[in-house]
C-alpha cells in the first residue's frame, strides 16, 4: 500500500471512528423482550407496538406504561410464532399479521380478532388501513386487498415479479406496492385499477403511502429512494443518499407530511426533509446487554407529538430520542 493509499485509508477509518463515537444516546431504553423476534410495528403516535416474538406469540405492547395488553398465536397451539411481518392502521383500530401462508386481522380496544385467511402464495408484506382494509404482498407477484367488512377480496395483478412491500392510504382507498421488478405500482385497493406507476433501478425494497394518498415513496436495494406526488406523478425529490448502498428496513411521513422518518437493517436510524431531500439527523440503535448478535435492524420508528423519536429493533428494545 503506497503513502498516499495509507493516509487515505488511515483517514477515512478515522472519520468512521469519529461519526460511530459520536452517536447520540437514547435518553429511554426500555426492553419488551429478550426473544427472538421476525417483526415489530409501533403505531403512528408511538404509543403502542406489535412484536413477532419466536417462542411467545405475537405481543401487543401499551408503551404509556409499559405494560404487555395482548398476546396472540396464528396457526400454532402452542406459543411459538411463523409471523413474519405486522401493521398497525393509522388510527389503532386494527392490526394485521401474516405468517408465510395465512393473514389474521385483529382489533385492538379489545384484542379480539377479526378473521383468518389462507393465502394463495407465500407472504411478503401486510398492510392495514383505518377500516380494516388490508393488503397482503406475495412471492408470486400478485397482491391481495380484503375487506373485512365489505367481505370483499380482489387479487392485483400489476407486477411480474415477487411483491415486498405493500402500503395503503389510511382511508383504505389507495394502495403502493413495489417488488423485485423494480416497478412502483399505485393503484385503487377496490377495484385494482391502476392510478401510476414507477420504475426505479432495482429491485424494490420499501413503499409507503402517506395517510391522506397525497405522497408516493420507494427505495430500491441501490439506495435510490424517491418521493412523489400520487395524483400526478410528478417527483418531488430523490432523497440525498451519499453512500454506494442504502437498504431501508422502515420508513413513515411524520410533522405532517414534511419529514420522512427511516430505518435501516444497519441499526441506523434518518430524518429527512421531504422537499429538499436532505438528511436532518441520524440515530444509531444499541445492542441488548449479553446479545451475541452485533447486528439490528430497525423494524419500525415513530414520532410522538412532542417531536421525540421512538424506535424498535430486532434487538427488542424501544429507545427514545429527543431531536
Amino acid at each position: 500500500m503506497t503513502r498516499v493509499s495509507m493516509l487515505f485509508f488511515c483517514s477515512t477509518w478515522l472519520c468512521v471512528w469519529l461519526l460511530s463515537g459520536c452517536q447520540p444516546a437514547p435518553n429511554k431504553v426500555i426492553e419488551i423482550t429478550t426473544d427472538a423476534s421476525y417483526s415489530a410495528s409501533l403505531s403512528d403516535d408511538g404509543q403502542l407496538v406489535l412484536v413477532s416474538t419466536a417462542n411467545n406469540g405475537v405481543q401487543v405492547w401499551d408503551l404509556t406504561g409499559p405494560n404487555m395488553s395482548y398476546q396472540w398465536l396464528q396457526g400454532k397451539q402452542d406459543n411459538t410464532s411463523n409471523v413474519i411481518d405486522t401493521a398497525i392502521s393509522a388510527n389503532n383500530a386494527f392490526a394485521a399479521t401474516i405468517s408465510s401462508n395465512s393473514l389474521a386481522i385483529w382489533r385492538l380496544d379489545d384484542g379480539s380478532s377479526v378473521g383468518w385467511w389462507s393465502l394463495p402464495s407465500y407472504a411478503q408484506s401486510v398492510a392495514i388501513a383505518n377500516n380494516g382494509q388490508t393488503l397482503v404482498g406475495l412471492v408470486d407477484g400478485s397482491v391481495m386487498s380484503l375487506s373485512p367488512q365489505k367481505n370483499r377480496l380482489i387479487q392485483f395483478l400489476g407486477h411480474q415479479e415477487k411483491v415486498n412491500s405493500v402500503s395503503i392510504s389510511a382511508d383504505g382507498q389507495m394502495a403502493l406496492t413495489g417488488g423485485n421488478d423494480g416497478k412502483v405500482m399505485l393503484w385503487n385497493s377496490q377495484s385494482g385499477q391502476p392510478i401510476n406507476q414507477w420504475l426505479l433501478n432495482s429491485r424494490i425494497t420499501k413503499v409507503l403511502i402517506n395517510d391522506s394518498g397525497s405522497l408516493s415513496f420507494a427505495a430500491d436495494i441501490t439506495g435510490n429512494a424517491t418521493i412523489w406526488q400520487s395524483a400526478s406523478g410528478k417527483q418531488i425529490n430523490k432523497l440525498n443518499i451519499i453512500r454506494r448502498q442504502m437498504n431501508f428496513s422502515s420508513a413513515r411521513f411524520v410533522k405532517n407530511d414534511t419529514q420522512l422518518l427511516t430505518g435501516t437493517p444497519s441499526k441506523e436510524i434518518f430524518l429527512w426533509q421531504v422537499d429538499s431531500g436532505k438528511s436532518l439527523k441520524h440515530w444509531q440503535v444499541q445492542l441488548s446487554k449479553n446479545t451475541q448478535n452485533r447486528g439490528a435492524v430497525v423494524y419500525s420508528a415513530a414520532m410522538t407529538a412532542q417531536g421525540t423519536i421512538v424506535s424498535i429493533s430486532s434487538q427488542g428494545l424501544i429507545e427514545y430520542w429527543q431531536q
